[in-house]
């Protein structure tokens, strides 16, 4: 675990990084802060920042974080979602995976219901053509499957505006030029913050300016601050430089007089009896190595104390009652593949959370639901979506944490991300894929010796055994952590030991909003 999380602490590294020591350099000789400076800055003295999603991009062209920064940190007493262009990175432009983690932010603050703050320097979008180099017919190909199409985008606009519908307020901070794309966050926030002589913001620049109408112009002329706190009336407020920019913005957040509508923390938040250091230890680099998901417990919840639902029933889903940093919460883990009895439990389970308006959190270590003949006639498919059809309809927040494998439909019933989950973390140890990369390459090999034998030709075996071998490494490649966090499969990969802070942050995030649980259900399969 330790060596995974070197790794992982190397590439938090290089996220940092941004564009590199020559663009900090060059932004340096212009005045400017990095962009995680002026979140450090924003934020209440000694408070913590949630950062989401940080390794997005890895392993891509784009550069690690995506040329972006987000995620939640308390301004003033309250907690914000805030959102920050990398503009060390192709000028803070936005690409398809930036764009991803944008919407993602917005979801957060819209579905938590906390105020969305944008730090804004952006070139607008990235104009470069994908795919460019490659020549004939098969780049082209290439370019156009891995492009969404323009009249895919504008969601992030919608949202801006949906927050405002809502009541949640929403601040922009410019901090240098902001083009298209850019200029419309600040053009669709409540409240709006330039700098003198350094926020630009104007649908089009100078250079498309000429080429669209034949005007000359320049940048201060066409999208000043000055200009548009005494001409457009876009800038509600004009700083005198980055600091007093981050002043006038944390003065802004102190006034919205915000009140958070769940009930908060009610029981004791005393310390786990057991280590948490011991975290490091529980899960096997071998997967197939059970865990015990209450040893997990013993050392995040307060006290050590899990009042568990059902001890001797179901016995690998593990469902009970605990509180971290004094919100109460129920908890569903995994000490197995799912059976019958034990989807029955945990679907029981999630509808009395409900009843109770009690968060949810889900602890996945999940091979999927158990087949075969005799789980079949028991209504393995019947008890499964009986788990599903509670996991999809309950309206208390969810935060899942994966901390081994998340296979098949089993990622499903313990409320994967698809399932509108608050947050979603990952432990590095975990593994995210339709199946295990050995049942897969299994599979398919079995599907070739099939068609071999109705064709009646010779079955290779030598063949068959390098196919296997190919097909079994790649999926094992592709079903790691770090794949997913690169794709914004989930909000980030944590250090266990970090799981009660982060968890306990997520739950008094969800209270900003109320919390009430589902009183109607969807038809149950019974």
């Amino acid at each position: 675990m330790l060596e995974q999380l070197a790794v992982i602490d190397g590439l938090l590294d290089e996220a940092a990084a941004g564009g590199g020591p020559r663009a900090y350099e060059r932004l340096a000789r212009k005045g400017k802060m990095s962009i995680r400076d002026r979140i450090a800055l924003v934020l209440d003295p000694d408070s913590p920042f949630l950062e989401i999603s940080p390794l997005a991009a890895n392993g891509t062209e784009i550069t690690t974080g995506a040329g972006m920064v987000c995620g939640i940190g308390v301004i003033a007493g309250i907690e914000c979602m805030i959102l920050g262009n990398d503009h060390s990175v192709q000028g803070g432009a936005l690409n398809g995976l930036n764009s991803k983690k944008w919407s993602r932010a917005l979801e957060i603050a819209r579905t938590n219901q906390i105020p969305y703050v944008s730090f804004v320097e952006s070139a607008g979008a990235d104009l470069r053509v994908e795919g460019s180099g490659s020549g004939g017919s098969n780049g082209e190909k290439k370019r156009r499957a891995s492009s969404d199409h323009f009249a895919e985008t504008g969601r992030w606009f919608y949202d801006m505006i949906e927050l405002s519908k809502l009541g949640i307020p929403t601040v922009c901070v410019v901090f240098g030029s902001s083009t298209a794309g850019g200029a419309y966050q600040p053009g669709m926030s409540e409240y709006n913050i330039f700098i003198k002589e350094r926020s630009q913001v104007f649908l089009a620049g100078p250079p498309l300016v000429k080429v669209a109408t034949g005007e000359d112009t320049d940048d201060e002329t066409l999208g000043g601050a000055q200009m548009h706190a005494e001409a457009s009336g876009l800038a509600d407020y004009l700083a005198e430089d980055e600091l007093d920019a981050i002043r006038i913005c944390r003065q802004v957040v102190s006034h919205f007089n915000w009140r958070k509508q769940g009930v908060g923390p009610s029981m004791p938040g005393d310390p786990p009896k057991y280590d948490p250091e011991e975290l490091l230890g529980l899960v096997s680099a071998d997967l197939r190595q059970p865990v015990d998901v209450r040893d997990l417990l013993a050392r995040v919840v307060d006290g050590s104390r899990f009042d568990e639902f059902k001890p001797g029933y179901g016995s690998t889903m593990v469902c009970g009652w605990a509180s971290v940093h004094g919100y109460p919460i129920g908890v569903l883990g995994n000490n197995g593949v799912i059976f019958p009895d034990s989807a029955e439990k945990g679907a029981h389970f999630v509808q009395l959370c409900n009843q109770l308006d009690i968060p949810l959190l889900f602890l996945q270590n999940i091979t999927g639901f158990m087949v075969g003949r005799d789980y079949e006639r028991n209504g393995i498919i019947k008890k499964g979506a009986q788990l599903i059809n509670a996991v999809t309809n309950s309206t208390v927040p969810h935060i899942t944490i994966t901390i081994g494998a998340s296979y098949g439909a089993g990622t499903y019933g313990m409320s994967g991300r698809a399932y509108d989950n608050r947050f979603t973390f990952l432990w590095p140890t975990a593994k995210i894929a339709v199946m295990g990369p050995k049942q897969i390459a299994g599979v398919m090999s079995i599907v070739r010796r099939a068609q071999a034998a109705r064709r009646g030709e010779e079955f290779d075996e030598d063949a068959d055994r390098q196919i296997v071998e190919f097909v079994e490494a790649h999926q094992e490649r592709g079903s790691r952590a770090l794949v997913a966090t690169s794709a914004i499969s989930d909000d980030g990969i944590i250090d266990p030991r970090d799981t009660r802070d982060v968890v306990g942050m997520c739950l008094s995030v969800c209270h900003n909003a109320p919390v009430e649980g589902a009183r109607n259900y969807g038809v149950f399969r019974l």
